[in-house]
Parts: C-alpha cells; sequence; structure tokens
C-alpha cells in the first residue's frame, strides 16, 4: 500500500480545520477565516482526500467529528499552538534582541527552580535571555506543555504522564503541621497511628493523588479532612486547634511562625516525585535545551528540603500545588 501523501498537508489547511470545529459551521468558521465559504469547504475536502478518510460528519444541524477526524484535531491543535508560540518567539526575538523561554513550575518548587534559573542567566555572557514563568497546579502545567504554551514545567506527579520526557529531579514528601504545643511537635516524627482520630486539614487536589491507601484508612478513622486552597487558611485552622495540617513537605521551607512545627510522617513515608518535564523530540527553542540541561543537573543538587521546626511570622498564603 503506497504511503499516504501526509506531507501535501499545510499548515493553512490545519488551522482551517480547527476553526471550522470551534465554530461548528462553515459560514461562521468562513466569516472568522475571512475566506469565501466554497474556499473552506475546498480546502477540508482536499485534507480529507489527503488523509484518505473523512474527518466530519456533515448533516443539516450540524458537523461532528469522524473517529479519524478526534484523533487528527488532537495533533492538529498541538501543532497550531505550538506553531503560534514559535511565531512570537521569533517575534520577540527579533524585536528584542533576546532569546525567549516560557517555565512552568508548581508554586512549592518556585523558589528552588527561581534560584537555579537565576544562576542560568548569569552564564549566558553576552546573550539575553528572557523568562516567562507560569505558575499553577502540575494538572495545568502538564496540559499546556502538551499543547506548546510551555517550553518545561516541573510539576509533581504519582504516574508517568503520557507523551512527555520526565526528569526526576526529587523526592517531595508529605508531613504533618501541628502546633508546637501538640504531643506529636516533641516527638521528632510521627507514624500514621499516632495521628488516631484527629482531623486532618489539606489542599483539596495537587498532592491528594500521592497520598494512597495509609492516607485513606486514616481518614476512615475520624471525621473526613478539611480541604482548602490556600496554605495561610490550612495554618489558621492548624494554629486554632481544629485540625492537623498534612501537605508536601516543599510548602513548609517558607513557614516561619512560632506557633506551628513541622513534623516528618514516618512508616509508611508517601511522597511524591518531581520531575522537570518537556515533549520528548528535537526541541524548538535552543536556550530551553540548554536551560533543561542546567535545570536537570543543578536541581537535584539542591537535595531534599530540610525538615525543621520553624520559628518567626508566617509566610505569605500560597495556593497549593
Amino acid at each position: 500500500m503506497a504511503a499516504l501523501p501526509l506531507r501535501a498537508l499545510t499548515l493553512r489547511q490545519l488551522q482551517f480545520f480547527s476553526v471550522l470545529v470551534e465554530e461548528g459551521q462553515f459560514g461562521r468558521a468562513a466569516r472568522r477565516l475571512a475566506i469565501t465559504q466554497p474556499a473552506l469547504s475546498n480546502a477540508i475536502k482536499q485534507m480529507e482526500k489527503l488523509l484518505g478518510a473523512e474527518l466530519l460528519s456533515r448533516s443539516t444541524h450540524r458537523l461532528e467529528l469522524t473517529p479519524v477526524g478526534a484523533e487528527v484535531l488532537a495533533r492538529t491543535d498541538f501543532l497550531v499552538n505550538t506553531f503560534e508560540v514559535a511565531l512570537r518567539d521569533i517575534e520577540s526575538t527579533v524585536q528584542r534582541g533576546r532569546a525567549f523561554v516560557r517555565i512552568g513550575v508548581i508554586p512549592s518548587a518556585s523558589a528552588r527552580v527561581a534560584a537555579a534559573a537565576s544562576e542560568f542567566l548569569k552564564t549566558g555572557g553576552e546573550r539575553e535571555v528572557e523568562l516567562a514563568w507560569r505558575d499553577a497546579p502540575s494538572n495545568t502545567l502538564l496540559a499546556e506543555l502538551r499543547s506548546g504554551q510551555i517550553d518545561m514545567a516541573v510539576a509533581a506527579i504519582t504516574e508517568p504522564p503520557g507523551g512527555l520526557t520526565c526528569i526526576d529531579l526529587f523526592r517531595d514528601p508529605l508531613v504533618l503541621v501541628v502546633r508546637r504545643d501538640h504531643a506529636l511537635a516533641a516527638a521528632g516524627g510521627a507514624n500514621w497511628e499516632a495521628i488516631g482520630s484527629e482531623r486532618l486539614v489539606l489542599f483539596e487536589s495537587g498532592s491528594m493523588p500521592a497520598l494512597g491507601n495509609p492516607a485513606r484508612a486514616q481518614f476512615a478513622q475520624g471525621a473526613q479532612p478539611y480541604r482548602v486552597s490556600y496554605s495561610e487558611t490550612l495554618y489558621a485552622l492548624v494554629r486554632s486547634g481544629q485540625a492537623l495540617g498534612l501537605m508536601p513537605r516543599l510548602y513548609t521551607s517558607s513557614l516561619r511562625d512560632p506557633e506551628l512545627a513541622v513534623v516528618p510522617l514516618l512508616k509508611p513515608r508517601i511522597e511524591r516525585r518531581v520531575v522537570l518535564a518537556y515533549l520528548p523530540g528535537p526541541m524548538r527553542n535552543v536556550v530551553a535545551q540548554e536551560l533543561i540541561s542546567f535545570l536537570r543537573e543543578r536541581l537535584p543538587q539542591a537535595g531534599e528540603a530540610t525538615v525543621r521546626r520553624v520559628s518567626g511570622k508566617g509566610a505569605r498564603a500560597r495556593r497549593q500545588p
């Protein structure tokens, strides 16, 4: 069977297809693209001829994707997004005279990543590099990475994400945050059994998938845990004696509160993987590739954050990773 002439497909055709699916009608899509409806219809028919399959099921009411069309759309959106981002990169390089790199990072790892990136910028010599930062939960960052909106992401995972290359940087265990006058504060560490029936407070998402069976068994003993979005809310509930805090250890590195103590959770130790993720294959951005190589060497060297009982005033509220 002869190979399909897919190389004859053009980016313009892919853009037409993406807009048509988004608008749902040939007329609206043609107006948005500033072309005639027959020209749009011909472009889609040419795509289908090149692919040897129908992409759309046409009816009098609306357009529907065929199974092949759905697969093509997923890859089309990636290609179109990547092309548009690349154009903006080129424009930035030409107009500003500097390279442009987009970095995604979970908030709890931002201090460590920012410090390493600052080192990278100092090694650039005369070359000018501009970094664009995006902080968001891991799932959001990985989705934006797949769509080409960012060049790399430092994210927390429990399972390898499909379609991405991931380099392990370090492990981030879950810890308890308790009042300093709580019995566990003097213990230096706690098993899950030591929590007993006390109520917990944790972030509503982010670290939840990493908790696993020990946490679920713990929750079954007492009241359902409080779930919050911001660290300051978590700390407030702990200070007031309403709950024990359960959170990734990275967050506690900026905790400065004389009323609170951080206690390692032992037996079993539950941790999440913090990884540097990027799309496989050749990168469109030379500086991004250099930064990935730099971060994969520097970030593991920083080691895991030291568990310590902290003093001083509380850090600013931050959203969970």
